[in-house]
């Protein structure tokens, strides 16, 4: 099976970075994790040279570790698209996911509620999708569980949305998120094919609240979900909550991924 190379999103541990930013990502290179995946380093609205500065203080911290950049969670304005840019650039990498309708300007959590929030959510999509293709950067959207819900005339959100999308918009697919709606992550992927570039792996008891376990302790299979996405190109481990210590479990987790043979550090 081809594997995907690994990576971690930096959300797992924000309390850390915040705390000790040079530390922390110190440890996870310790880990002996060799590629981030940063959070997103601003809303829509946050001064462009406030972005820039955000982006060249962390690219000198990653660069005094060794650690890469795999891609980058970013906003979205109703305007250019230049900082959005100069983050990727900074920070090494052309490509760019939109983790949540609130930092796309102009939406917040009821955009895919109705089949027109969705219509508007996508035009503006594939709106910088174009902007940022003429920069090399590729663009894209990452999945949580709400996208599932059925619009009033009873079709997914989910459906929809990708349906709408530009072609040239990808995804990242969260598997853990996912199995929380219900869905199996294996069949996302394989629907989603080629426009599928990344997966967020973690597991738990696949419930909303729930805390997140170590991979291969909950509800989710992700090595089907891997064999289904073999062009993936990441693998990125993610934690959002759990009640283990968050460097453990980030260690636990790339061992398992490792030594099961489904992905490449």
């Amino acid at each position: 099976m081809r594997t995907g190379t690994l990576a971690v999103q930096l959300y797992s541990v924000i309390d850390a970075l915040v705390a000790d930013r040079p530390s922390t990502l110190a440890r996870l290179a310790g880990l002996g994790y060799r590629h981030v995946e940063p959070f997103a380093l601003g809303m829509w609205n946050t001064p462009p040279d406030e972005l820039a500065a955000s982006a060249r203080a962390l690219r000198a911290d990653l660069d005094a570790v060794g650690l890469g950049v795999s891609s980058v969670h970013i906003a979205v304005s109703a305007g250019s698209q230049a900082s959005a840019i100069e983050t990727c650039r900074v920070l090494g990498t052309d490509t760019a996911f939109v983790p949540i309708p609130w930092l796309v300007d102009g939406f917040d959590e009821r955009a895919l509620e109705t089949r027109d929030g969705v219509r508007a959510f996508a035009d503006r999509l594939n709106a910088a999708v174009r902007e940022l293709a003429g920069a090399g950067i590729r663009l894209g959207y990452h999945n949580h569980h709400f996208e599932w819900a059925r619009l009033p005339d009873g079709a997914r959100a989910f459906d929809v949305l990708w349906e709408m999308l530009d072609p040239e918009i990808l995804a990242e697919v969260d598997v853990y998120w996912a199995a929380v709606a219900g869905q199996d992550p294996a069949e996302v992927l394989e629907r989603l094919g080629e426009r599928a570039v990344t997966a967020h792996l973690k597991d738990g008891p696949a419930e909303p609240d729930a805390p997140q376990t170590p991979i291969g302790t909950g509800d989710v299979d992700i090595p089907a979900a891997l064999r289904a996405g073999t062009h993936l190109r990441w693998h990125i481990t993610e934690i959002d909550r759990t009640e283990a210590d968050r460097f453990e479990l980030l260690a636990a987790n790339r061992q398992a991924l490792l030594e099961g043979g489904l992905t490449t550090p």
